[in-house]
C-alpha cells in the first residue's frame, strides 16, 4: 500500500473498533480513508470472516471507491472488493467489501434488520448530510438495540468525514472516540475574483477564467458548476474558443462529469489523460467525494450548487440554485491539492467567502420526508421521536409527508387515529422509487399496464430530457424508438424501466375494470395522463378558461403553460413537474381523459354539498359539486335546504359582515345597551336566583352566535331576510324569568319622576340620560340612580320647549346653586310655567300655571 496521511491514524482508529462498538474519523479529502480504512479492516479477528459494508452517497463514488480498492488488491472488482448501485451491481461469493449507495442500506435493514454476516457498516463522505445516510444511520443504531442479541458480538459502526464536526456524531454514538488525521499537507494557493451576484454572467465569467488557468497553468483543471445545464452551456463556449485558438489549446479535451453520464463518460473525466493531453473536467458537486480526478491541481469554483428543495408550501419538490458552504468551499479546493500543490480560483470575492455558512444545511431539513416516512411505517415505527437522530426530521415536513402516504392510501389511521401502514404500503416500500412512482407502479400492475409505468417512473427518476414541450409522451415516444434522441441515456432508462419491473414483478395483460364492474376500455392516448394521476393525485389540472395555459391544480396550486406548448389546448393535464422562479411554470405533464373520472380514477372523485352565501347574488345557495380536490367537475343547485349546515353557512356569514346586517329597534338597542350595564356592574346572586348575565358586546353575541341566532335561520334565504327578524326577541329570549325581573329592577326602562310621570331612560348614553322637564323635578333633593345605587343618571333638565337648561348628576347642588340663575333667565320667556322662589318645596308639574 502506498503510505498516505491516514496510515498514521490507522493504529488507533484500529484499537478504537477492538475496544468499542463505534468510532468517528475526521480527515480531510486527499487522506486516503475511503479505500485504505476498509482494507485495513479486513484482516482484525473481531471480524471473524463478516463482511465490511461501505456506503458511500453517490453511485459514482461507489464504483470509484470498488474499483480503487480491487486495484490496490491487484484483483478485478467482484472478488474480495465489490460493489452494488442502483441498476448495477459487481458482487460474488468471495466479496468481503460491499461498497453501495446510502439507500441500499435501508432496503438491506428492512429485509433483515439485523444485517446478519455484516461486522461493521461505514458512513463515508458523512458530512454530506444526506436524507438516506441519516435515516440509514438512525436505524442502524435502532436495528443494533433490537437485534444486537441475536448476534455474537453487536454490529459496529464507522462514521467518516471530511468537514463536519465530529462532536455531534460522537454524542449519538453514546460519546464514541474521535479520531482525527491531518492529511496531505500539499499547499493551495486561491485567487479571488471581484464582488458580484453568485448567478450573473456565470457562463461568461467561468470560460474566462478558465482560459486564463490553461494559460497559467500546464495541468489538468477541474470546474465546479451547479448543473449540467451550466455545464453545457460552459462546454459549447469553450469548444468554440478553443477551435479558435488552435495553436495554444490543441491538447485540451472536455470532459463533462454529472451523474446522469455513462459509466464510459464518468470514466472519461476520472481516469488519466494520453500522454501529452490534459482535460478540463466540468462537474458538478458529484466530484466533491472521494473521487480522485487524475492530473488535476487546479480548481475553478463558481460557489454554487443545485438541489432538490421541498416547499412545504406548495407540496412540491423543486431545483434550487444556491451558494456552497465554507466546508463545501474547502472541499472543492482540497481536489487540487490531493497529489501535488495546487490552485483554486474562486469566482467571488474574499469577502463574499466570509459571508458563506459554515456548513451546508443537512439534506432532512429541506426534503419531502414522504420516503422517510415511508420506510419508518414499513419499519414499525410510528413518530420519528421513537428514534435517535443527528438531525430530527421537521414536524411539519413530516406530518406533509404522512398526509401524502395517507392520500396514496400507503398508510391508514387505526381506530386510535395513529398511521399504519397497510398493504399496499408495503408493496409501495419494497420498490426502489419515491412512494409516488410506488403507487403508480403498483396500480400498473392490478391494470395490466407495468411496462408502460415502468418507463413513466424511471424518466421522472432521472433528470428530464429536452423534449421540446412539457409533454411526457414525447419523451416514451422516444424510449420506445419512435422519436430521436440521445441513445446512451434511453438505454439507460430501459435498463432502470427493467429494474422497476423486476421488483414489481410482471402482471397479465387485460383490460381495466371501473369500481362499479364495468368494462372500461383504455385508449392509447390514456395511459400516460392515467398512470401520472395515480403518482400525483394532488397535480390533476384543470385549464381556467376554454382557450389559455393557466391551470389550477386539485391540491388547489396555479401553474402555466408555456404558450406554445402543444398541450395548450388540453382542457384536463396531471403536471409531473414544475419550476421556475415563482414555482408555477409546468415543465412536465400529460394530457387527462375527463372520462377516467367515471372509470379507473373513480375513487378520486368527491361528492360534496356546497352550502353557503354567494356574494353576488346576495342570497343563500346550496350546491352539489363532483369534484377532484379543489376542483370542480360538475355542479348542480340543489332546493333550499334547513337544517345545521344551513345554520353555520349563515352564522359564518354575520361572523364575516358584522352585526349591521340585522335591523336594531330603539327597543332592542335599549334592552342590549341595559344588559351590558348590569352586566358590567353586578356579580350573579350567590343565592343562585340569577344566572350570570350574558355578554351582549358585539365580540360576546358574535361568539355566542349559535345560542342566540342560529335557531331562527330556516327562513333566511337572502339579504333582506335579516332585517326582518326581531332581534329585540331574540335577545329577549335569552333573559330567564328571574333575570327578566331583575333587569326591569336594575335597570327599569322609565323612571317614575316626582310629577307622577314615568319618563324614558335613553341607555344609548354612558351614563344613561334621564331627560325631563325641569318643573317635573321640583321636589327631588337625590339623584336617581340605577342598579342599586351604583349608576347615577345623567339629568338633562328641559326648558318647556323641550331643550336643555341644565345637564347634571347632582340635582340638590343644581337646586342651591345654578337654579336661580336659570330661573331669571328662563322665567321671562317661558312666564306660562312656574318658577318658584324655593323648588324644593313646590309641587312637580308638567302642566303650566293657570292649568294647576
Amino acid at each position: 500500500m502506498h503510505v498516505l496521511p491516514i496510515n498514521t491514524v490507522l493504529p488507533d482508529l484500529l484499537a478504537a473498533l477492538r475496544t468499542g462498538d463505534d468510532c468517528i474519523l475526521e480527515a480531510p479529502p486527499g487522506a486516503g480513508k475511503t479505500t485504505y480504512v476498509p482494507l485495513a479492516l479486513l484482516t482484525e479477528d473481531w471480524l471473524k470472516g463478516q463482511k465490511i459494508l461501505v456506503l458511500e452517497p453517490r453511485r459514482l463514488a461507489a464504483r470509484a471507491a470498488a474499483s480503487r480498492m480491487a486495484s490496490l488488491l491487484n484483483e478485478a472488482v467482484g472478488e474480495r472488493v465489490g460493489f452494488r448501485v442502483r441498476m448495477e451491481s459487481n458482487v460474488s461469493s468471495r466479496t468481503r467489501i460491499e461498497v453501495v449507495t446510502e439507500g441500499i442500506l435501508t432496503r438491506m435493514l428492512q429485509d433483515d434488520p439485523s444485517l446478519e454476516g455484516y461486522g461493521i457498516l461505514l458512513f463515508d463522505e458523512f458530512h454530506e448530510r444526506s436524507l438516506d445516510g441519516d435515516l440509514g444511520l438512525s436505524l442502524a443504531l435502532m436495528a443494533r438495540d433490537l437485534y444486537g442479541d441475536l448476534r455474537q458480538q453487536p454490529m459496529k459502526i464507522l462514521v467518516m468525514s471530511a468537514t463536519l464536526d465530529g462532536q455531534d456524531i460522537s454524542r449519538l454514538l453514546d460519546h464514541a472516540p474521535i479520531i482525527r488525521s491531518e492529511g496531505r499537507s500539499f499547499p493551495i494557493q486561491i485567487h479571488y475574483g471581484d464582488a458580484w451576484q453568485f448567478d450573473q454572467d456565470l457562463v461568461a465569467r467561468t470560460v474566462s477564467t478558465v482560459l486564463l488557468a490553461l494559460q497559467n497553468h500546464g495541468s489538468s483543471l477541474l470546474v465546479f458548476l451547479p448543473g449540467q445545464s451550466e455545464i453545457r452551456r460552459v462546454a459549447e463556449a469553450l469548444a468554440s474558443r478553443l477551435d479558435s485558438a488552435a495553436s495554444a489549446f490543441d491538447k485540451v479535451i472536455l470532459a463533462p462529469l454529472f451523474g446522469d453520464l455513462s459509466l464510459e463518460q464518468q470514466r472519461k473525466a476520472i481516469e488519466p489523460c494520453a500522454p501529452g493531453f490534459r482535460k478540463i473536467v466540468l462537474a458538478t458537486n458529484i466530484a466533491e467525494t472521494s473521487l480522485t480526478i487524475e492530473g488535476v491541481d487546479v480548481v475553478i469554483d463558481s460557489g454554487l450548487y443545485r438541489q432538490a428543495a421541498f416547499n412545504p408550501n406548495t407540496g412540491l419538490t423543486q431545483l434550487v440554485t444556491k451558494r456552497i458552504s465554507k466546508a463545501s468551499s474547502t472541499q472543492r479546493a482540497g481536489r487540487a491539492g490531493r497529489l501535488a500543490p495546487g490552485v483554486c480560483y474562486r469566482l467571488w470575492s474574499e469577502t463574499q467567502q466570509q459571508e458563506l455558512a459554515a456548513f451546508t444545511p443537512p439534506e432532512i431539513e429541506q426534503s419531502d420526508l414522504s420516503p422517510l416516512a415511508l420506510q419508518l411505517f414499513r419499519w414499525g415505527v410510528a413518530s420519528p421521536t421513537e428514534m435517535r437522530w443527528l438531525t430530527p426530521p421537521p414536524a411539519g415536513a413530516w406530518q406533509q409527508g404522512v398526509d401524502l402516504l395517507l392520500r396514496l392510501q400507503a398508510v391508514a389511521l387505526d381506530e386510535r387515529g395513529v398511521s399504519q401502514i397497510t398493504d399496499q404500503g408495503r408493496l409501495m416500500s419494497d420498490v426502489p422509487a419515491h412512494p409516488r412512482l410506488a403507487h403508480m407502479l403498483v396500480c400498473a400492475q392490478g391494470l395490466g399496464e407495468v411496462a408502460q409505468a415502468a418507463l413513466i417512473a424511471a424518466l421522472l427518476s432521472e433528470r428530464d430530457i429536452n423534449a421540446g414541450g412539457a409533454d411526457i409522451q414525447l419523451r416514451l415516444d422516444w424510449l420506445n424508438g419512435e422519436r430521436q434522441g440521445p441513445s446512451g441515456a434511453a438505454k439507460r432508462l430501459r435498463q432502470l424501466a427493467s429494474q422497476f419491473e423486476r421488483a414489481l414483478g410482471r402482471s397479465a395483460e387485460r383490460r381495466l375494470v371501473d369500481a362499479s364492474g364495468t368494462d372500461f376500455s383504455l385508449t392509447p392516448d390514456q395511459r400516460a395522463g392515467l398512470l401520472l394521476a395515480f403518482a400525483f393525485p394532488d397535480r390533476i389540472a384543470q385549464r381556467r378558461s376554454a382557450q389559455g395555459h393557466h391551470y389550477r391544480l386539485s391540491n388547489g396550486r396555479s401553474a402555466v403553460l408555456a404558450e406554445t406548448d402543444s398541450l395548450r389546448n388540453q382542457p384536463w393535464l396531471v403536471v409531473a413537474e414544475t419550476g421556475g422562479h415563482t414555482g408555477e411554470r409546468i415543465f412536465l405533464a400529460a394530457s387527462l381523459a375527463p372520462s377516467l373520472f367515471d372509470g379507473p380514477l373513480k375513487a378520486l372523485v368527491s361528492v360534496e354539498q356546497s352550502l353557503g352565501w354567494d356574494n353576488n347574488a346576495e342570497r343563500f345557495l346550496a350546491q352539489q359539486r363532483r369534484c377532484i380536490g379543489a376542483l370542480t367537475l360538475a355542479s348542480q343547485q340543489l332546493p333550499p335546504l334547513k337544517g345545521k349546515e344551513k345554520q353555520l353557512a349563515l352564522l359564518q356569514l354575520v361572523r364575516e359582515r358584522g352585526l349591521g346586517l340585522f335591523e336594531w329597534s330603539p327597543a332592542a338597542r335599549q334592552l342590549r345597551a341595559r344588559v351590558l350595564l348590569v352586566r358590567e356592574h353586578t356579580q350573579p346572586s350567590l343565592a343562585g336566583e340569577v344566572q350570570p348575565w350574558p355578554d351582549f358586546s358585539d365580540d360576546g353575541l358574535l361568539s355566542s352566535l349559535h345560542d342566540w341566532l342560529a335557531p331562527y335561520l330556516d327562513n333566511i334565504n337572502k339579504l333582506q331576510d335579516f332585517k326582518s327578524l326581531d332581534i329585540h326577541d331574540l335577545l329577549a329570549n335569552q333573559l330567564d324569568w328571574h333575570q327578566q325581573q331583575a333587569l326591569n329592577q336594575l335597570a327599569p326602562t322609565h323612571w317614575l319622576v316626582p310629577s307622577g310621570n314615568a319618563v324614558a331612560i335613553d341607555y344609548d348614553h354612558t351614563p344613561p340620560v334621564l331627560a325631563v322637564k325641569l318643573q317635573e323635578m321640583f321636589g327631588c333633593e337625590q339623584t336617581p340612580a340605577l342598579v342599586n345605587g351604583r349608576v347615577t343618571l345623567l339629568l338633562h333638565l328641559l326648558s318647556p320647549a323641550r331643550r336643555p337648561i341644565q345637564i347634571t348628576q347632582d340635582i340638590a347642588g343644581f337646586w342651591r346653586g345654578s337654579y336661580q340663575a336659570v330661573k331669571k333667565d328662563m322665567k321671562g320667556r317661558y312666564s306660562k310655567h312656574p318658577w318658584p322662589d324655593d323648588p324644593l318645596q313646590a309641587l312637580a308639574t308638567a302642566k303650566v300655571k293657570n292649568k294647576m
